[in-house]
């Protein structure tokens, strides 16, 4: 079964994200360490929460795995990843893991 792995990045008023550390050198990090066991990458940057409501999240990296063993092979090369977070931001990132339905 599939699953996925959705890294969200909550805004707050005292939080910061830098955008271009996160593209340029972030995300090539997670493809590095982890891209051997991911089966794709989206990244959304958040730009609302609704109409006319600002976003609550920076960003939302979802990264799709084929099997258990991919995903838990990637978590397991991800610590130089999780290590380089505090490069880009002062947010503590939340994370879901669950099945791909649809």
């Amino acid at each position: 079964m599939a699953l996925s792995l959705q890294v969200i990045y909550p805004v707050t008023d005292e939080t910061h994200f830098d955008y271009d550390y996160y593209l340029g050198t972030h995300m090539p990090m997670v493809d590095e360490h982890m891209g051997a066991h991911i089966a794709s990458v989206l990244v959304t940057k958040g730009v609302a929460s609704g109409p006319d409501a600002p976003p609550e999240s920076y960003a939302v990296a979802t990264m799709t795995f084929v099997d258990q063993a991919a995903l838990d092979a990637a978590l397991g090369a991800a610590g130089p990843v999780i290590a380089d977070i505090g490069n880009f931001t002062n947010t503590r990132p939340q994370m879901l893991i669950g099945e791909v339905i649809a």
